[in-house]
């Protein structure tokens, strides 16, 4: 209890350190700087696997995203709560499987024509990698928040407020992942 103690006086402490050391973790991957032969290599058609998976990652996080919001709007609280750490354990596991895949074989290129590549798939790929990377710190915040409080006490915090900005910016962040997967993998 000592520990949740000291979390729940460093709740911004925290969300920062855990945020650069995550997103440290996926531009590292992402810009080929973490060295691909320390880790092991799956067979090639459980890595091609990875991004349909992370597809099916993708919408299943949506829903249980607008299940908890519309939880918490009806008051249920343990399931709002649920549904919010089955959007978490979501993420991990899409972000675990990406960075093993980026880590190894780099960005997927895109397949298509030039003109959707500049004035298609860039925009709508900077706008989801850009929410990603604004919701990293707003999620690790609420989340903290949320664990290091009792459910009584959270109305004090800027838990809600919060939480409302990062499970919008997290909804268009996956829907985006799904639009751009489709472009990568099922339109081209």
């Amino acid at each position: 209890m000592q520990s949740e103690g000291r979390a729940r006086e460093h709740v911004p402490a925290l969300t920062g350190v855990l945020s650069a050391v995550s997103l440290a973790l996926v531009f590292g991957a992402v810009l080929q700087v973490l060295p691909a032969g320390s880790i092991p290599r799956a067979p090639a058609w459980l890595i091609d696997g990875i991004p349909h998976v992370n597809a099916l990652i993708s919408l299943a996080a949506i829903g249980t995203i607008t299940a908890g919001w519309r939880y918490v709007r009806r008051g249920e609280i343990a399931k709002h709560r649920a549904s919010m750490l089955a959007s978490l354990v979501l993420f991990v596991a899409f972000l675990v499987l990406y960075l093993y895949k980026v880590t190894l074989l780099g960005p997927t290129p895109f397949p298509g024509p030039e003109t959707v590549y500049r004035l298609v798939y860039l925009p709508l790929l900077a706008i989801h990698i850009g929410l990603a990377i604004v919701c990293v710190p707003l999620l690790y915040y609420v989340l903290l928040l949320a664990l290091t409080r009792p459910v009584t006490e959270l109305p004090e915090t800027p838990h809600r407020k919060v939480g409302r900005v990062a499970a919008s910016l997290w909804l268009i962040s996956f829907t985006l992942g799904v639009v751009v997967y489709a472009q990568l993998y099922l339109i081209y």
